[in-house]
């Protein structure tokens, strides 16, 4: 959304006139959010994840609501810094529940039909240039950040947690062994994933993707305003709106298919993963160079589904690797590397924008897809006997 209301906000903070602040500001999310993962993914193994994630939405909510009110490019600035604390401790503990909830054969689907939900968020946020155009960009904030309060309210009345192996620790034990107790965990649990080759591919290949990944979400829409010369209300839903219902259809699809495929090949989820992500490799080539509403509207589309096939076997690859009490720890530390990797391209694509070779840039992404591309299908090598249900 704040992508999208770039222009409307630059007539009232002067700061975000310049492409590089622009970038910063989306940065800075991503770093907070990356360096909170790995803890978010620990306290999520530990605690009740419900509350996490309830807690989670409300924090995020009230923020996108002040956002509304801010008058400085400082305060958007630690706003959203604030914002990033809050979505990291959401995903870890989303993605560790719906895996608990699920086996072999719903796992993929079932995190793909949560996959949705985000990007349907990132289709809505979208309009936040319409509203701004019609309205103000204030009021799409303030608008966006009460329906997500009161949504945090419907999930205390309807979400439930499913107890898991890591949380069960007796209230009963003293403070001291307690607090002891907590740190060999944590540390067990680091060593544990660190010390397994598989993990560190999987960190690699997720981190890579996640550079077009987060530069598509925060520089889709300027980069279609600028190829194809139109006024960012009309580029922010177009752009949002394709990569979304693409990414959308990605996520099932590519659940579908891994759920009926690794049921007859332990390398199902692999394959459907890489099949997700070649798609995005010409994609990206013809995003950077495309001139015309039907160049860049398709190769939008083909990338999003691409990725979303990709996005809905994350978490489903990684159970085939991890013990199902380590996996929010896990999670949270391949979500710092993707949006460390989301920080620095964001980073870079603003500067690419202040000196005119966004596309260029955006194209040579693809480059990198091959090499995450060739290490997942040559090195991730699940086992039939490995049995973390």
């Amino acid at each position: 959304m704040l992508s999208t209301m770039k222009p409307a906000m630059q007539a009232d903070i002067e700061s975000l006139n310049s492409a590089t602040n622009f970038g910063y500001l989306m940065a800075v999310f991503l770093w907070i959010y990356g360096f909170m993962s790995p803890i978010s993914g620990i306290i999520a193994d530990r605690f009740n994840r419900k509350r996490i994630i309830v807690g989670s939405l409300f924090v995020w909510s009230a923020i996108t609501f002040a956002m509304g009110y801010a008058t400085t490019f400082d305060q958007l600035y630690w706003l959203r810094a604030g914002m990033g604390v809050s979505e990291a401790l959401y995903i870890p503990a989303a993605l560790s529940l719906i895996a608990d909830y699920h086996d072999d054969k719903t796992r993929s689907l079932a995190i793909g039909i949560h996959m949705t939900g985000l990007y349907m968020g990132q289709a809505l946020g979208g309009f936040g240039a319409t509203i701004a155009a019609s309205y103000s960009w204030q009021s799409a904030f303030t608008s966006f950040g009460l329906i997500g309060i009161v949504y945090s309210v419907v999930l205390i009345l309807f979400l439930r947690e499913k107890p898991s192996v890591a949380s069960t620790v007796t209230d009963s034990a003293e403070p001291t062994k307690l607090k002891v107790s907590a740190l060999a965990s944590v540390l067990k649990s680091l060593t544990v994933l660190l010390s397994n080759i598989s993990f560190w591919v999987i960190l690699f290949y997720f981190a890579v993707p996640s550079l077009p990944g987060w530069g598509v979400k925060n520089w889709l829409p300027t980069l279609f305003s600028q190829n194809l010369q139109i006024e960012m209300s009309l580029a922010g839903p177009l752009s949002t709106i394709t990569i979304a219902a693409s990414s959308f259809m990605g996520v099932i699809l590519g659940g579908i298919l891994s759920d009926k495929w690794v049921q007859k090949n332990i390398r199902g989820r692999i394959y459907t993963s890489a099949i997700g992500l070649s798609l995005t490799i010409p994609a990206l080539m013809l995003i950077g160079f495309g001139d015309s509403m039907f160049h860049m509207v398709g190769a939008v589309f083909f990338f999003g589904f691409g990725y979303g096939m990709f996005d809905a076997n994350n978490m489903p690859i990684l159970c085939q690797f991890v013990e199902a009490k380590y996996r929010a720890t896990a999670y949270g530390l391949m979500n710092m590397t993707g949006v460390f990797a989301g920080a620095f391209i964001t980073n870079m694509l603003g500067k690419s924008t202040d000196a005119g070779s966004l596309g260029k840039d955006f194209a040579l992404m693809s480059v990198v897809i091959v090499f995450a591309l060739a290490l997942q299908l040559t090195v991730l090598q699940p086992k039939n006997s490995i049995h973390y249900k």
